[in-house]
């Protein structure tokens, strides 16, 4: 009876041991983390035109603020097309004005004196004809006379009314469609002048954003290829945390929550905003979505970290709990 109490007590002492440890166990096993890394995407700055670097304001790794100027590619070019499209914007809007304009006082004078002669001769063919006529009805001359001075009295008052009306057309200006016409061409003009000012500026670029210079692949003096970059700029806004979460987690990440995570050599209590969650999933296995291998698929997840962080740093992402 002794041997079998001693062995109750000692396989019920079996059992609070085995329980315990069920218990325990798994509380002292490290807290589970998702590993990712920090990622920078960096903006390409270049200039539209080739040309030689004449000026560059900034070094590698230097921290730059909004509007700051970077580099500036020789302008000389540049500032010629700027010069001539400027020329021509004034040449269109003189053009606009004069054609607004009647004509010049000079110009109205000799219009007026034509006016005057155009009267001056109709004057002396009304008195040749009043002269004549009577002389024709008392047989003195032939009737042919008379109708060569009456025709030369119609022609005289013509030339009258037609040195009025073009004095009256010099003062009114251009006609309303030649008018719209030089309106179009100031617009075109001024949106010339517009193109070749963003031109120029493209060539002398400034920080779109707080950011810190990744890399200068140009030198004062060097010639720059149109199009390829000459600075490397990395936002502060465009740093992100990237980490990978399991398939059987992934619902309780959504855009706009908040993980914690920790880096090396960083401060404590770290978080960031997901903001964004990959659709697809990363490192999928030879065997596509069977049964035995679906806990083997990752998504990628994106994160605005609260701090600045340097690329490339692992970080650690504490879990996030499935929402209730």
């Amino acid at each position: 009876m002794n041997g079998q109490r001693v062995l109750v007590l000692v396989l019920l002492g079996l059992a609070v041991v085995i329980v315990g440890l069920i218990i325990l166990v798994p509380r002292m096993q490290p807290a589970k983390t998702l590993t990712g890394y920090v990622e920078g995407e960096p903006l390409y700055l270049s200039s539209p035109v080739s040309g030689r670097v004449s000026a560059m304001h900034v070094a590698r790794g230097q921290e730059v603020a909004v509007g700051q100027p970077l580099f500036v590619v020789d302008p000389a070019q540049l500032s010629a097309q700027r010069d001539q499209a400027s020329a021509e914007l004034a040449a269109a809007e003189a053009q606009a004005q004069d054609a607004r304009k009647g004509a010049r006082p000079v110009e109205l004078a000799v219009l007026e004196a034509n006016v005057a002669a155009a009267e001056a001769r109709a004057r002396d063919a009304n008195a040749d004809l009043r002269r004549i006529q009577p002389l024709v009805n008392r047989g003195i001359y032939a009737p042919a006379r008379l109708d060569d001075v009456r025709a030369a009295a119609q022609a005289a008052s013509a030339q009258v009314t037609a040195a009025r009306r073009q004095r009256d057309a010099a003062a009114l200006g251009a006609r309303e469609d030649l008018i719209r016409v030089a309106d179009a061409r100031v617009g075109q003009a001024r949106a010339a002048v517009g193109g070749a000012q963003a031109r120029l500026a493209d060539a002398a670029p400034t920080a779109p954003a707080a950011a810190r210079v990744e890399e200068v692949f140009y030198q004062a003096g060097e010639w720059a290829v149109a199009n390829q970059p000459i600075v490397a700029l990395l936002p502060h806004d465009r740093i992100k945390v990237r980490f990978f979460v399991p398939e059987t987690e992934l619902a309780a990440y959504r855009i706009g929550r908040k993980v914690a995570f920790s880096c090396d050599g960083c401060p404590g209590g770290l978080s960031a905003e997901i903001v964004f969650v990959s659709p697809r999933p990363e490192f999928t296995p030879p065997v596509i979505y069977s049964r035995e291998t679906r806990d083997r698929l990752v998504y990628l997840v994106e994160a605005r970290p609260s701090v600045r962080l340097n690329p490339g740093q692992p970080v650690d992402v504490k879990p996030l709990g499935a929402r209730p």
